[in-house]
């Protein structure tokens, strides 16, 4: 099983940026599906994007395109997520998760970084 350390997290004005790191160690991952996700005080986790390490196909959520891009460095099997013009409803704990490409349910977690957007 693959692990998963985030990194990156901080406080940031609105309309500020911040670049998150997911490094991922135990295997590499191709044949793997790694996501953002995030979960804001008193909600459920909410989806933020996915990257695709085999097709490098990217989704994302409606509330982020435009303004959060996700890319990889292979070499460092790390997954990043440049947000820019962050907004207070941004604020929330950002995890990456993993999972193999064959299944639909995110098994492997880190343990999140917290992202705070001030007005």
């Amino acid at each position: 099983q693959v692990q998963l350390v985030e990194s990156g997290g901080g406080l940031v004005q609105t309309g500020g940026s911040l670049r998150l790191s997911c490094a991922a160690s135990g295997r590499t991952l191709g044949g793997y599906v790694v996501g953002w996700f995030r979960q804001a005080p008193g909600k459920e986790r909410a989806f933020v994007a996915e990257f695709n390490w085999s097709s490098s196909s990217i989704i994302y959520a409606d509330s982020v395109k435009g303004r959060f891009t996700i890319s990889r460095d292979n070499a460092k099997n790390t997954l990043y997520l440049q947000m820019n013009s962050l907004k207070p409803e941004d604020t929330a704990v950002y995890y990456c998760a993993a999972r193999d490409i064959r299944w639909t349910n995110f098994n492997s977690w880190g343990q999140g970084t917290q992202v705070t957007v001030s007005s």
